[in-house]
């Protein structure tokens, strides 16, 4: 799932309607300790403010850096849980999930992250994990783009370790099949429900020539193109697509409106301009995936409400707690 963002003013994004809506939480960690929306409440009250603070001037700089963020929680819950792994450069230990499939050339935002992580760490010093800080930041990013709101539960700590292998086995790939995708979401406790309410944040995504080419061109192996793509929309994305080279061109998910998160990504798959077969697919493989399609097309308030609980949920993956892992001082490096 490839994100990013184009730039409309701040003001404008601060200005959409904005969703609210009460959540579950208290995930048990593999330390034994329940994640807490309070768990700084005494140690660093003003984490959330910070973290706030940083990923609005992020955003007011460059709406993308909003998707950005989204993708790296996405892609590092995926991997042995929300432990932000993702975040850790190779050392002599482990090869970083940086240099994964999924990853190379298209992860970013870790500078993003360093920021708020250094301006928490002169607050609260060695307190708070990247972990919580990129949960905490991709909700905040959701929200400045227009997207729903939501309670984030707290107290994950950071992973010692990365996992290259499982960065290029688990995280779903823009031209897996539809069971394939359904099969590496249920590996990670998610349901159907959650894979189409996820794939909605492609509504502010963009996606390299590279992830959907196949479609233009060669979508069976016969030479033809993908018949469930509007034949006009891909003949204008061949213009910047071309059968060869232009792989790192990059491309809006939803062209309509993308840099707001709202729920045309929907309509437009629903309009056979879904840009990744992995969108397309969510309309056509099945008819459980096409009734949610519909439903969330229909209303953007029963998306709003499905994605926040939905990202909670993966959000809560695995979390390490209590005396496992550690709360790493520099985002990038295990402390030593």
């Amino acid at each position: 799932m490839g994100f990013s963002l184009s730039s409309p003013p701040l003001l404008l994004l601060l200005s959409l309607l904005v969703f609210s809506y009460p959540l579950c939480f208290g995930q048990v960690g593999n330390g034994g300790a329940k994640l807490h929306p309070k768990f700084y409440e005494h140690s660093c009250p003003r984490v959330e403010e910070i973290v706030k603070k940083g990923m609005a001037e992020a955003v007011s700089e460059n709406p993308r850096w909003a998707a950005s963020i989204l993708r790296l929680h996405f892609h590092d819950c995926f991997v042995k849980g929300c432990d932000g792994s993702i975040l850790l450069d190779s050392s002599g230990a482990f090869l970083s999930e940086k240099r994964s499939v999924p990853n190379r050339d298209s992860a970013r935002g870790f500078e993003i992250i360093d920021k708020i992580k250094a301006t928490v760490e002169k607050t609260c010093p060695e307190t708070v994990s990247c972990a919580d800080i990129l949960t905490l930041a991709a909700r905040d990013g959701t929200v400045l783009t227009g997207g729903p709101n939501w309670v984030v539960p707290l107290g994950r700590r950071d992973s010692r370790s990365a996992s290259l292998s499982g960065s290029n086995n688990d995280i779903p790939a823009p031209n897996n099949t539809l069971n394939t995708i359904i099969t590496k979401f249920k590996r990670q406790g998610l349901n159907v429900v959650d894979v189409v309410a996820l794939s909605g944040s492609h509504t502010i995504g963009k996606s390299r020539c590279t992830s959907f080419r196949q479609r233009l061109y060669n979508q069976t192996g016969n030479g033809l193109p993908d018949d469930t793509l509007d034949q006009t929309y891909a003949a204008k994305l061949r213009t910047r697509c071309p059968i060869s080279g232009g792989d790192q061109t990059i491309f809006s998910l939803d062209f309509i409106s993308p840099t707001k998160f709202d729920n045309q990504y929907f309509k437009n798959i629903i309009a056979k301009k879904g840009l990744l077969s992995s969108d397309e697919a969510l309309f056509t493989k099945s008819e459980e995936t096409k009734k949610l399609v519909t439903k969330f097309a229909e209303s953007n308030e029963h998306f709003f409400k499905q994605f926040a609980k939905s990202i909670v949920k993966m959000g809560n993956i695995s979390p390490l707690t209590g005396s496992h892992g550690e709360i790493r001082k520099i985002c990038r490096r295990v402390n030593h």
